[in-house]
């Protein structure tokens, strides 16, 4: 608050960075309110459902081999940096937790073997939540749309995925939807080159909403929201936040 007073004011850096701030002292009281539960299988909200532990989905997630892309790619930067944006996050949470039912618990524990940013509460807080056991909304996202949403010409893919850098923006995504003759030609055999998805998406892979209040998510929907007061555009669709640490 100092800095915007003696700069000019509040700008959409400083917005989030205070935003992200908030987000990890939320979640360290929230650890505190709950103590060992967030540490829990069945959470908080001690919510009953059958999980798995399968270790070759548990494998394949964690290093970047789970067949869809935008997971991998994801996957792929963390082992290789330690560091995944907060937006790879959120979407390869609910891509193990909700299309592959993996126990969450094995999600947060990767991650904080490996994230250098990694905070205790932030982790272990969002990872219950995005599990749905915290009694809030469940944020389950849809890989295809948020793909296209963040990285509509592949770029991030290709980077972290070489093995589909010759593919077209169009079908860098969703590769298993090109016809043998396509792979043949474009040198990558899905299966061989490239995994087959370890599971068939719960979710259509065409685009669509995705499954947070009925909104659409994604990358367009930018507002000014109440508690902006700078220069600037705010996401509207952005969510609770793995970091800052």
């Amino acid at each position: 608050r100092e800095y915007e007073n003696t700069h000019g004011g509040q700008t959409v850096d400083t917005y989030w960075l205070i935003f992200e701030l908030m987000w990890r002292d939320f979640f360290r009281f929230y650890c505190v309110k709950h103590g060992d539960s967030v540490f829990h299988l069945s959470g908080p909200k001690n919510t009953r459902r059958a999980w798995s532990r399968e270790s070759k989905l548990i494998n394949a997630w964690k290093n970047g081999q789970t067949g869809i892309p935008w997971v991998d790619a994801n996957m792929r930067e963390l082992l290789n940096t330690g560091f995944m944006s907060n937006r790879g996050r959120q979407n390869v949470a609910s891509y193990l937790v909700h299309d592959l039912g993996v126990d969450w618990r094995y999600g947060a524990d990767h991650f904080e073997s490996l994230l250098l940013d990694h905070d205790v509460c932030s982790n272990y807080g969002n990872w219950v939540a995005a599990a749905g056991l915290t009694g809030g909304r469940i944020n389950r996202f849809n890989m295809s749309k948020q793909a296209n949403d963040y990285d509509k010409d592949g770029r991030y893919v290709k980077m972290w995925c070489p093995e589909l850098k010759e593919l077209p923006s169009k079908s860098v995504h969703s590769p298993w939807g090109l016809s043998s003759s396509e792979q043949s030609r474009l040198g990558v055999l899905i299966g061989t080159d490239y995994p087959a998805p370890i599971r068939a998406p719960k979710r259509g892979f065409t685009g669509g909403k995705d499954n947070r209040s009925g909104r659409n998510g994604g990358g367009k929907g930018y507002k000014k929201t109440k508690n902006f007061r700078g220069k600037g555009r705010v996401h509207r669709g952005r969510t609770q936040d793995f970091y800052t640490s």
